[in-house]
């Protein structure tokens, strides 16, 4: 093939090139290129290099080989805007390591407010590239997202989007106050049918509305003007986090002081305060973490004077919630009746267990036979227990069932039964078994111990499962009921 033939555009004026870098096929490139080096250089219909075509298409490894050939995108056919364009494309699909790579080698682009508000917003919309991940097990989810076919970072994209972050926020910080706002501010709209001016592209207010805790906290580390910026409707970033209940950036307002009591009373166009933003619900998937509608109810009541409608905070919050204290209510009691079936059938089995030992009696003195041997003695003390679990069980279940079920019951009471419950039904269930297992160590001699080995190891399949299955329920109730208590107390500072 000759150079002319892969100059060849399309009815797109796509070349060869171009659509290999669409592809992401990288050995077809290197070919190309190898060819006909300055293939690089030819522009499509709109200007857009081979280069940009990779990073909107958001091919990474076509990405780092063009621009590392391109000569830091200098040529008769680049030009600002284009090279604008490879960076926001770059920070779009989250090749952080060439944007960085960009703004330090083409630093005139940083003078560039639209484009830099372009690209805080996309970093700003972007919270997966800076949520830090523990290594040890980004291999398990790498491996569900890769089912799933979602997008993957890697722990290196996160500290190349931080170090990313930093540049170009360190050097907009020292840029006029007037300059930062605007570039925060983004461009404005005209809202329909007014002359109102609106700003939907407000960089810091897109991050607070979708939790991007770490992006807020680098800016207001070199910008704390920040904290009392406000959108069209008058609310903080502590507002929208309230609304959105994105705990981490709530926090924040623990680390700047006295100046949390400034904020707190800050009311939007409606005359709502924080609080009325508490009592409004929140959406569905923002407690998809929390499992079952009473312990859902349990944190809402956790977030939780008089606006223009009249209502305080406490009856906007009854009045949004209804739908989920009526569902919270029925979770809670079917929970408590299927739980309290078991117990029930647990306490019936071991309470016959006690008159009903293994090996029998002595009919002369009413004593049992085995009651030297040491596995009896476990029998005994593990059927007991089970019994007293059991029971105890069963009357704690009893109590939810009886409960009145108000809003304030969900917040402490209602959560700590269910966890006393589940943990001495868990504790019956264990008991029950060892003291079947025991039993059989009785029956059986020394000759035939594989048989009461064997039945031991089998007894215990039914608690492993229950274990696995009922975990994540034990779990996240304990999490609600005792953790939540300290929701929203910082662990550590991390804004200063």
């Amino acid at each position: 093939m000759e150079k002319k033939d892969l100059e060849l555009q399309n009815r797109s004026y796509n070349t060869a090139l171009n659509l290999a870098a669409m592809a992401g096929n990288e050995k077809a490139a290197r070919i190309m290129v190898e060819k006909h080096p300055t293939l690089m250089d030819i522009p499509g219909k709109r200007g857009e290099m081979p280069l940009y075509m990779a990073a909107l298409y958001g091919k990474p490894a076509m990405v780092r080989y063009l621009y590392g050939i391109s000569n830091k995108m200098s040529g008769d056919f680049w030009s600002h805007e284009s090279r604008g364009w490879v960076l926001q494309r770059c920070v779009e699909a989250g090749i952080f390591d060439v944007a960085l790579k960009i703004v330090n080698d083409r630093p005139e682009l940083i003078l560039k407010r639209v484009l830099l508000n372009k690209v805080l917003l996309a970093l700003a919309e972007t919270r997966e590239a800076f949520d830090l991940m523990d290594g040890s097990i980004v291999s398990k989810i790498k491996s569900i997202f890769e089912v799933l076919h979602k997008k993957v970072w890697r722990v290196e994209d996160k500290h190349y989007a931080l170090e990313f972050l930093r540049v170009i926020w360190g050097r907009i910080a020292r840029m006029p106050r007037s300059v930062i706002d605007e570039i925060l501010k983004g461009p404005h709209i005209l809202k329909e049918d007014t002359l109102i001016k609106v700003y939907p592209y407000r960089v810091l207010f897109h991050a607070a509305k979708v939790g991007n805790t770490k992006f807020i906290v680098e800016l207001i580390r070199l910008y704390p003007d920040l904290i009392w910026k406000t959108d069209d409707k008058r609310k903080t970033i502590f507002h929208l986090a309230v609304k959105r209940r994105h705990i981490e950036i709530y926090k924040l307002l623990y680390e700047i002081g006295a100046m949390k009591d400034l904020i707190t009373p800050i009311k939007d166009i409606k005359d709502n305060n924080m609080l009325h933003m508490v009592a409004k619900s929140c959406k569905p998937n923002r407690l998809q973490d929390v499992p079952g509608p009473a312990l859902q109810m349990q944190r809402e009541l956790l977030w939780f004077k008089k606006n223009r409608d009249g209502m305080t905070p406490q009856d906007l919050f009854t009045k949004k919630h209804e739908v989920l204290l009526k569902d919270a209510k029925k979770w809670m009691t079917q929970t408590a009746t299927q739980c309290m079936l078991v117990t029930t059938l647990i306490a019936t089995i071991v309470f016959t267990g006690a008159f009903t030992i293994p090996g029998g009696y002595n009919q002369n003195k009413g004593i049992p036979f085995f009651r030297k041997e040491p596995s009896f003695i476990i029998y005994a003390i593990s059927d007991a227990v089970s019994l007293i679990a059991s029971s105890t069980s069963v009357l704690i279940f009893l109590s939810i069932l009886t409960s009145n079920y108000a809003e304030q019951d969900f917040m402490v009471w209602l959560p700590t039964k269910l966890v006393c419950g589940l943990a001495t039904l868990l504790l019956s269930i264990v008991t029950m078994m060892v003291a079947f297992s025991a039993s059989f160590f009785i029956l059986y001699n020394k000759k035939l111990e594989w048989v009461p080995i064997t039945i031991t190891c089998l007894a215990g399949i039914p608690v492993i499962i229950f274990v696995a299955v009922q975990f994540s329920l034990f779990k996240n109730v304990f999490y609600s009921a005792y953790r939540s208590r300290v929701l929203f107390k910082p662990d550590k500072h991390i804004l200063y």
